[in-house]
């Protein structure tokens, strides 16, 4: 049986509580996400995911053929899906937080967790993945500088928790995310 999830102030006792991770491409969302799911015993939902069964493609081909603005379309479509639907852990790509209604539709439906991590140590992960479409062509690494400096601060705006990521094993950083939830009385602690 899956744990009781404290409610934020702000949230109704009719609401179901979700907690949705966030972060640069690479910071370990899907990853630390499904495990946190398993953890708690709650369904895991990736944005991504989702919207590669809506597209039928995979984003990087969607983004060549049709470009970033018709993605961020779709993207902003599948976060208010998954804002609307039940309890679960949601992992969103790491451009979400670009639109304000994301940003609010996720704020105000989901315990929200910035997994932070520098753009060093995201480059050092990612160097070898061809799937990312934000990261093809020129300097990785400065792409993920640059992408570090305008995402950073919507990251820290929008979350209610901040995990900095760094080099640890992803159970460590799922007991890290536990840890925090715990702390702010959003799961009760455990025995």
């Amino acid at each position: 049986m899956a744990p009781t999830l404290a409610r934020r102030p702000t949230e109704r006792a009719d609401q179901p509580i979700r907690l949705a991770l966030i972060g640069l491409p690479g910071s370990g969302k899907s990853t630390v996400g499904r495990q946190l799911a398993r953890r708690l015993g709650l369904p895991f939902r990736d944005s991504d995911h989702e919207i590669e069964a809506r597209i039928g493609c995979t984003i990087r081909e969607f983004f060549e053929r049709e470009g970033e603005a018709a993605f961020r379309d779709i993207e902003e479509d599948v976060i208010r899906d998954l804002t609307h639907g039940g309890p679960a852990v949601l992992a969103t790509g790491g451009g979400a937080v670009l639109r304000p209604q994301n940003r609010e539709r996720l704020r105000e439906a989901a315990h929200v967790i910035y997994l932070r991590s520098t753009p060093e140590e995201l480059y050092r992960r990612l160097r070898h993945d061809a799937q990312r479409p934000l990261l093809q062509g020129g300097d990785p690494l400065q792409r993920l500088r640059v992408l570090h400096e305008q995402r950073d601060p919507l990251y820290r705006d929008m979350c209610h928790f901040t995990i900095e990521t760094g080099r640890p094993s992803v159970s460590t950083l799922v007991n890290m995310v536990l840890m925090q939830l715990e702390l702010a009385g959003v799961l009760p602690p455990r025995p």
